[in-house]
């Protein structure tokens, strides 16, 4: 094993609290390490499901004052969503927040090449914890327009 892939950890986001999860994967990048997430689709956000679809329809309604062709953009596809919310916990304005960032991969899904590896889960952003409703990742992408491949 080559010391790059001694240095990945791959969390498996079924069932995680989108914002928790998050906050561990950004603290991991900073401190050096490659994440990868799969199942983005499957990971949670806490709160009642029309609030939280309300407030990102509203969020996506926002454009460039002068131009908006211009941006900002908005993901729409989980993995989109999920890297977007990683990046606001980062110092994405200096170059330390721009390498910890390209160190970051997820995906849609499980892909093979990380079925065979320690899959690892995080226990302070289990759902099992959560007492009030949510929605999935997944769930919010389709109502703002993702159409998953193979439907």
């Amino acid at each position: 094993m080559s010391k790059h892939e001694e240095n990945i950890t791959v969390f498996d986001a079924t069932g995680l609290v989108l914002g928790r999860m998050a906050s561990v994967a950004a603290q991991l990048l900073q401190a050096g390490s490659n994440v990868v997430i799969v199942n983005a689709e499957k990971s949670v956000i806490s709160g009642k499901p029309r609030s939280v679809i309300g407030g990102a329809k509203k969020f996506l309604e926002v454009k460039g004052r002068a131009d908006p062709r211009s941006g900002p953009f908005h993901p729409k596809r989980p993995d989109g969503i999920v890297r977007r919310t990683i990046r606001g916990m980062l110092p994405w304005d200096k170059p330390k927040g721009k390498a910890a960032y390209r160190r970051l991969r997820v995906y849609i899904g499980f892909p093979e090449e990380f079925k065979k590896g320690k899959v690892e889960t995080i226990q302070e952003a289990s759902t099992a914890k959560l007492r009030c409703s949510y929605i999935t990742v997944g769930e919010l992408a389709k109502e703002l327009g993702w159409k998953p491949v193979g439907e």
